[in-house]
């Protein structure tokens, strides 16, 4: 099974707050991996609640890292990656 990690720059112009962090989480549970999000130094939130993903408090311009586990999980992080550097908000 393989590791992958990716660090993504937040794009939405509110952060992650609750539209993009739910369009996040159900993308996070339709890749059916589990994959973590951690705010600079912060402890790992599971990417797939909604609560956790807007408990990290991730403005836009913060980094965020993403670790997923899984036979496909570089393909899942890049679909991840690209939701959170799309602004939603505008």
């Amino acid at each position: 099974m393989s590791t992958a990690t990716r660090t993504i720059r937040i794009g939405s112009s509110n952060g992650l707050h609750a539209r993009p962090a739910k369009l996040f989480a159900q993308a996070v549970k339709d890749a059916g991996i589990p994959v973590t999000i951690a705010k600079g130094a912060g402890a790992p939130a599971n990417a797939g609640s909604i609560l956790g993903v807007i408990a990290l408090g991730a403005e836009k311009g913060d980094y965020v890292t993403l670790t997923a586990e899984g036979d496909n999980a570089d393909s899942v992080l890049d679909t991840l990656a690209e939701l959170l550097t799309t602004d939603h908000d505008e």
